[in-house]
């Protein structure tokens, strides 16, 4: 195994925000992996809220949850033998899961390998932890590049409300003259701001329209 291998199988602590806002990268029909800035993301360690769950216990075994860490959820899916590993789990519950992300119906999900129940208090541990590595690995950008490039972000999804919205993906390539980790980084402000909004996961639609729009409009946003 060389050295590169072993990092791609890097087990990353991330919050499930950053994964949604990552680009799948398929290998012909296969997921490959995840691009998130300059890192190839395979394996993921992630702590969140337990939100829902349904099993089958039939032939065809299967367990999935919800779980959601206020940035974003995310599903953990198990089949066969494996849904063991997340049968015993229930709603409200907070756990950690060490996986392996997978990509299917337009969907990254988490295969679990390893999930073990913690603490409320270690969600606000790991928001920490995460926005402490970012800062610490972050390529400095001064403030004036910052605007420039969440004006680009904003006018892209302004055009693009004739449409039904744009791809994160297209905003990316058509923005590619900046680093695609501070592309996401304005993204995930603008979601969280609520000047933007995603009818549905990697599309984005402008909400300041939305919100200025009057009862009487109607609007279809699906």
């Amino acid at each position: 195994m060389t050295t590169n291998d072993f990092q791609r199988q890097i087990a990353f602590k991330l919050r499930i925000g950053d994964i949604l806002l990552g680009k799948p990268v398929m290998d012909g029909e296969r997921f490959s992996f995840l691009e998130l800035g300059n890192k190839r993301i395979v394996r993921v360690n992630i702590i969140g809220n337990v939100t829902e769950k349904y099993s089958n216990p039939g032939d065809k075994k299967y367990s999935f949850l919800t779980i959601d860490d206020g940035s974003g959820q995310i599903k953990l899916k198990s089949f066969g033998d494996d849904s063991e590993k997340i049968e015993s789990l229930f709603q409200g519950q907070t756990i950690v899961v060490i996986g392996t992300l997978r990509f299917f119906n337009n969907e990254v999900y988490i295969a679990p390998e390893i999930t073990k129940i913690m603490p409320s208090e270690y969600l606000l541990i790991r928001k920490l932890e995460v926005e402490k590595e970012r800062n610490n690995n972050s390529t400095p950008v001064d403030k004036e590049k910052i605007f420039v490039i969440k004006d680009k972000i904003l006018e892209l999804v302004k055009n693009s409300e004739d449409e039904g919205g744009i791809d994160i993906e297209k905003i990316i390539l058509e923005a590619r003259e900046f680093p695609t980790d501070i592309i996401n980084q304005e993204i995930k402000k603008l979601l969280e701001d609520g000047i933007v909004f995603e009818p549905r996961p990697g599309k984005l639609r402008y909400l300041g329209w939305w919100k200025r729009c009057n009862s009487k409009c109607i609007i279809n946003i699906f």
